[in-house]
């Protein structure tokens, strides 16, 4: 028995068949081989027939010696081949397209999809347009465009003009009434006359209201948010054209930085008052800004339809309504400091005008005085019959006479005012309101006013608008106000230039400004950006002092820190396009002259929030900024954003950017622990920002942190002790003492009624005169701090005996740095300090220069600055808002209640002459401010309104210091533990630790056991 044909258990497997074993090599063989010869495939037919021959089946051996040299070599190869490493990527697992479909074949290769299943995959067409515009079809107006720009070329018959008032007083209605008389707007005339465009708002983008009001945001709000210019052309009571470049600013309380702004293009004040409220809260504030800025005023009283129909007056009493009006509003001019008599304002001066904007009429007694001549043939002249209709003159119609005083035995005798013009008035409101067509017409048509058939089937206030438009015609007496009393900017050249520039006055550059010069050099006061449609780029409105700016042309932007000698502020830019700014569209042209305000594209990149722009001809040495904007309030409410997305980072702080932009008090920090902090005036000044950067400028998903307020640190007493401070090297030594400043100082600061580029002869009279200081301690000043308006004063008080000065000299840069780092960032918690002197009491410094560098003083004046901080009762300090509310009588108790619950109280309480409403004044902490005005209403059930803004700084009650006090998780503070409560959570927000000692300030072991032991 053959053992081979068995396993080794003994299983029959049979003998071994060579012929499979054969078949396989031949078919790895045929694998290997990518390609085939003719005299290889010959070989291979050669191979097979052997192989049928061989019955037993040959041995590898035998089939070996048999095959031909070639195959053999080909074997080898595929051997060969089959043993080498093939990587991945070489690797085919798949046939190509042309081995599939045949040669000729294109095949696209795609990338992997990545989208997101939350997308579409066919985005829909995103459409970015955030403003009502008709920049596609300019609208028609009663002169023509070409006529406007000429008319801009001669100074003297333009008028800049700021309309600015309390909030819903009727600016923005007075400028649609002067769009009306010049434009062709047929929305305007369609829609009926309404108090405020909330209540009956069709859709946002309504175009029947509002011209001036362009951003989404206004038109769903119903308020204005932005200072919008429009330039027109109108004619005044004798027919001859004007251009009007007219700035309608925002009346909210939290937007004051808007008027500020606008207030820097114009030459005089347009205040609209309402008839039946008077002087507010935001009026008083804008009467201030414009007397600090030199704008003459003109006054407006708005709404007199109100005295009419609301409060249903008799004509006698609504004149003593409206005196009053205007008695409140001189009486805020004269409590100005800088006001002058020549600024009263008053009817028979002709600067007072009566509107009731919303029904189609405005007019001025010299208008009025029109009217009358021409409908009766009077032989007088209008300016003089204008001088009788106001005041205590009356008319005898008996004997067709004025009376300087009315006789006890003529009771006939009215006021002339009562007489002339408000008896008409109430005349024709009674006949439109109460009779029908037949009745009416005859009436109507006796004064000259002709109406269609289909007017007569309006309601009654669209009816009376068209019967008033007709009867009062254009607001010719408006025109002939602003001619009359706002200087043009060429007489007004000088005056601006010597409140503005910050050159020298003997330079050709102010001497061309000072005569409005279109051929001198280019100088313009850039003061506000308008994003486009888009909000991908930025606008620069400015105004032109002199020289001519055409498209095209090259220019210098200078920063509001640009020095003369220090180009680090100053860039170079190309202004690719020129437009008049008419709020809802822009009017192209090649160039504009001085006295012009122009809108510039190509310039914003390299601007903040104001610029001075000029020529690039102009020498270095010749070079000086137009001075920036002065706001009356501060930016103390913020909150922290970021995005929700974190790798959207870039797009929020791209957003931060155009915001800072378009928002001339919006600020932008970044604290220690990386959060972003953006600071606002007020609740809805921030909400406006967050729109804004939500949905026009990041277009990203926003998280937005709790309210918070900015404090400031200051002290409550003098040093205890001397404190003094060594250097790194141990080399130098600085003694100093703080103290709180004389109260007022701060103020006058950061006001600019003191300013250390005055003379120091002159800084020490100011002291010495307002506050009694000795003549020797007002020239010792040395810094203001933070910043060159600071509330903080570093001053010089060595004895030459003890201090060498010739050193002391020599570090005072370095000293003054030093100083404004501390009073930048606080020890309590790196916030601000206020009103705190710091007065240096010795310098021990060493004798080689390089021992007493800046990098030795910065830091050992920082921290000498710290300890004595910290060594004079140190006190946190709040903001508090001041909060105007108007509400009826029967709920004064209940503003009373919402105003203790926030910490606040009240300080004026009165009720308004003529109306049956309150005015209530009062003060709130700004921290407890979130959410008042929601509060309020909700307490009075809507009946009570609210305007608050920023108005000083108080201490915070309690030692923020004071490690005795007990804090309470998830409880209120109240009373002295506020100050310890607002201190650790403001801390704790900005990552900084618990503790405040004064040891990390102060490196002597005895000097800490002798402050140690004073706490105690």
């Amino acid at each position: 028995m053959d053992d081979s044909n068995y396993d080794e258990f003994g299983n029959y497997i049979g003998p071994e068949l060579a012929s499979s074993s054969e078949e396989e090599e031949e078919e790895e063989e045929r694998e290997i081989s990518g390609f085939q010869y003719n005299e290889g495939q010959r070989e291979t037919e050669t191979t097979m027939d052997v192989e049928e021959d061989d019955e037993e089946g040959a041995s590898s051996d035998e089939y070996e010696a048999r095959q031909p040299p070639m195959a053999m070599v080909r074997r080898v190869d595929a051997l060969q081949q089959q043993s080498q490493i093939i990587l991945h990527e070489d690797k085919k697992y798949y046939p190509d397209a042309e081995e599939v479909f045949g040669p000729g074949v294109e095949a696209l290769v795609q990338e992997e999809d990545t989208q997101p299943l939350s997308e579409p995959i066919i985005a829909p067409v995103k459409v970015r347009k955030f403003q009502v515009s008709e920049e596609d079809e300019m609208p028609e107006t009663s002169y023509s465009k070409e006529f406007m720009v000429d008319l801009l070329g001669y100074p003297a018959m333009t008028r800049n003009l700021v309309f600015a008032g309390h909030l819903h007083h009727g600016k923005t209605t007075l400028v649609d009434l002067l769009v009306a008389s010049t434009h062709t707007w047929p929305e305007w005339d369609k829609m009926a006359p309404i108090a405020t465009p909330t209540t009956k708002m069709p859709k946002p983008n309504d175009k029947a209201f509002g011209y001036t009001d362009v951003h989404q945001l206004e038109r769903l709000r119903g308020i204005g948010l932005k200072a919008m210019p429009i330039s027109m052309v109108a004619q005044d009571v004798k027919g001859k054209s004007y251009v009007l470049n007219i700035m309608d600013a925002p009346g909210h309380a939290n937007f004051i930085d808007e008027a500020i702004a606008s207030m820097r293009l114009a030459d005089g004040l347009v205040l609209v008052v309402d008839a039946v409220e008077g002087v507010m809260a935001t009026t008083e504030r804008t009467i201030s800004a414009a007397v600090r800025e030199g704008l003459a005023i003109t006054l407006v009283v708005s709404k007199v339809d109100r005295l009419i129909m609301e409060l249903k007056l008799p004509p006698a009493d609504a004149y003593y309504k409206l005196k009053l009006t205007i008695e409140e509003v001189n009486n805020a001019i004269a409590a100005c400091p800088a006001a002058d008599p020549s600024m009263r304002v008053s009817p028979e001066l002709g600067n007072v005008c009566f509107a009731s904007a919303s029904f189609g009429w405005c007019f001025s007694l010299e208008s009025f005085a029109c009217k009358y001549v021409e409908q009766w043939g009077m032989p007088v002249q209008p300016r003089d019959l204008a001088k009788r209709l106001w005041g205590d003159i009356y008319y005898h119609p008996a004997r067709r006479t004025f009376l300087r005083k009315r006789a006890q035995d003529v009771k006939e005798a009215k006021r002339s005012f009562v007489h002339f013009v408000l008896e008409p008035l109430y005349k024709i409101f009674a006949h439109v309101a109460g009779e029908d067509e037949p009745e009416l017409r005859p009436v109507l048509e006796s004064l000259g006013i002709n109406l269609r058939k289909a007017d007569y089937a309006l309601d009654v206030r669209s009816l009376l608008r068209k019967t008033l438009c007709q009867f009062f015609g254009p607001p010719t007496g408006f025109v002939g106000m602003c001619v009359g009393h706002v200087k043009s900017p060429l007489d007004n050249a000088t005056q601006k230039t010597e409140r503005l520039y910050t050159g020298s006055m003997d330079s050709a550059t102010a001497l061309a400004m000072r005569s409005c010069d279109a051929d001198g050099p280019l100088v313009i006061s850039a003061v506000k950006q308008y994003p486009s449609s888009d909000a991908s780029a930025f606008y620069v409105l400015g105004r032109i002092f002199s020289g001519t700016l055409n498209s095209g042309q090259s220019v210098r932007v200078l920063g509001e820190g640009f020095m003369p000698g220090d180009d680090e502020d100053m860039a170079l830019a190309t202004v690719s396009d020129t437009w008049i700014h008419c709020s809802r569209y822009k009017v192209p042209v090649s160039g504009l002259s001085a006295g012009s305000w122009v809108l510039m594209g190509g310039v914003d990149s390299s601007i903040g929030k104001t610029a001075t722009i000029v020529d690039t001809r102009t020498p270095e040495d010749d070079l000086a900024v137009v001075r920036p904007l002065h706001f009356p309030t501060s930016s103390v409410m913020k909150i922290a954003v970021e995005p929700v997305v974190p790798i959207e980072l870039p797009k929020m702080l791209s957003g931060l950017r155009k915001i800072g932009k378009a928002y001339p008090l919006a600020q932008t920090r970044v604290e220690e622990s990386g959060e972003h902090v953006l600071l606002g005036t007020g609740e809805l000044y921030l909400d406006c920002i967050m729109h804004d950067l939500r949905c026009m400028y990041s277009e990203i998903e926003i998280k937005v942190a709790d309210p918070v307020v900015a404090f400031r640190e200051t002290v409550s007493e003098t040093s205890a002790l001397k404190v003094y401070g060594d250097s790194p090297n141990g080399k130098n030594r600085l003694t100093i003492i703080s103290e709180p400043l004389d109260q007022g100082i701060a103020e006058d600061i950061e006001s600019g009624e003191v300013s250390l580029n005055w003379p120091t002869r002159k800084v020490g009279q100011f002291f010495e005169s307002n506050y009694n200081w000795d003549i020797l301690a007002g020239r010792s000043i040395w810094a203001f701090g933070p910043g060159d308006n600071g509330p903080n004063m570093l001053s010089d008080d060595t004895i030459p005996s003890e201090t060498d000065k010739t050193r002391l000299r020599s570090v005072r840069d370095a000293i003054k740095q030093g100083f404004q780092w501390a009073t930048r960032e606080g020890p309590l918690c790196d916030e601000p300090m206020r009103n705190t002197r710091f007065r240096i009491l010795n310098a021990d410094l060493a004798e080689a220069a390089i021992h007493r560098g800046g990098g030795q003083i910065i830091p050992a004046a920082r921290r000498v600055c710290y300890s004595s901080f910290l060594t004079a009762e140190p006190r946190l300090m709040e903001p508090v808002n001041y909060v105007e509310i108007q509400a009826p009588a029967d709920c004064v108790s209940a503003v009373y209640t919402v105003l203790g619950r926030r910490r606040g109280h009240v300080t004026h309480d009165t009720p308004k002459p003529g109306s049956p409403m309150y005015t209530i004044k009062a003060l709130i902490p700004t921290i407890d401010s979130c959410g008042f005005e929601t509060d309020l209403r909700s307490y009075t059930h809507g009946q009570a309104f609210c305007q608050q803004y920023f108005d000083h700084w108080q201490i915070v009650p309690g030692d923020p210091l004071d490690k005795d006090t007990v804090l309470r998780p998830l409880e209120p503070s109240s009373g002295q533990q506020l100050a310890r409560d607002f201190m650790l959570k403001t801390r704790r927000r900005k990552g900084l630790g618990d503790d405040v000692s004064i040891d990390k300030f102060v490196d002597d072991p005895a000097l800490r056991e002798i402050i140690a032991s004073l706490s105690q």
